[in-house]
């Protein structure tokens, strides 16, 4: 963590959020990330996004250091509590950025509280409907992280520890949330990003999002996979640059 991070909290109707704010400046980055992870595998992403704008990483109610929730958060009452949150913080052109399960969070964000951010990056989106069972989706994750560094499997292992025994239920409330349903109404623009070789979000499923969006671009990182965001993340960090100085 930067010697200028501020970490604080935010509680909302009993849900609480971790937040790690540094950086500065008139352009606001926010990262939401996925099922059984937290705002620590962002560190090398938002390394590089520090010095374009204040960068905002959450744990999620549950996650990372946030604490258990007195019931498991569907999809919907999560992007509430995160909604809560930027309502109240009130920070300036501000990019949502969702990975995985955190791009269904971002997208209900701006479904269900219109005006709160300016555009949305949803990198490795889940889920597909082709693998809407855990099964699948655990079988996919193994099979993409296989081949990654030992610096993801290192932080994702420690996070997966840290979400603690709900995960199944936080599994179940990821996999009964319908991301199709939502995109058409999403009305800002939205960059959806994927590693070439991700297996999780494949391309023909980021295609399909892209499709479904009244808004929206697909952009394709090579040799990286569903992880793209937590390693080597430096062509990551301009792709959510160059999109966000669009407009």
């Amino acid at each position: 963590m930067p010697s200028s991070a501020r970490v604080g909290r935010f509680t909302w109707r009993g849900a609480t959020i971790v937040l790690e704010s540094t950086g500065a400046g008139e352009r606001t980055f926010v990262l939401v990330h996925g099922i059984g992870m937290g705002r620590s595998v962002f560190s090398d992403l938002a390394q590089h996004l520090r010095p374009r704008g204040r960068v905002v990483t959450i744990d999620l109610p549950g996650y990372g250091e946030a604490p258990e929730p007195p019931r498991t958060l569907t999809v919907e009452r999560s992007a509430d509590v995160v909604a809560a949150y930027l309502r109240d913080a009130r920070h300036s052109d501000v990019t949502l950025i969702g990975h995985s399960m955190g791009a269904q969070i971002a997208v209900e964000v701006e479904a269900r509280h219109p005006a709160l951010v300016r555009r949305l990056v949803l990198a490795g989106p889940t889920v597909d409907p082709r693998a809407r069972t855990a099964r699948a989706q655990l079988a996919r994750l193994l099979r993409d992280i296989a081949v990654e560094r030992p610096v993801v499997w290192a932080r994702g292992a420690r996070e997966y520890l840290r979400a603690g025994p709900h995960l199944r239920a936080k599994m179940r409330a990821m996999l009964a949330h319908r991301i199709e349903h939502t995109l058409p109404r999403v009305a800002v623009p939205v960059l959806v990003l994927r590693g070439a070789d991700d297996l999780v979000a494949p391309r023909d499923w980021c295609e399909a999002v892209v499709a479904l969006l009244p808004d929206g671009v697909l952009a394709e990182i090579a040799d990286h996979g569903h992880e793209t965001m937590i390693r080597d993340s430096s062509l990551v960090a301009d792709l959510i640059v160059g999109f966000a100085r669009q407009g």
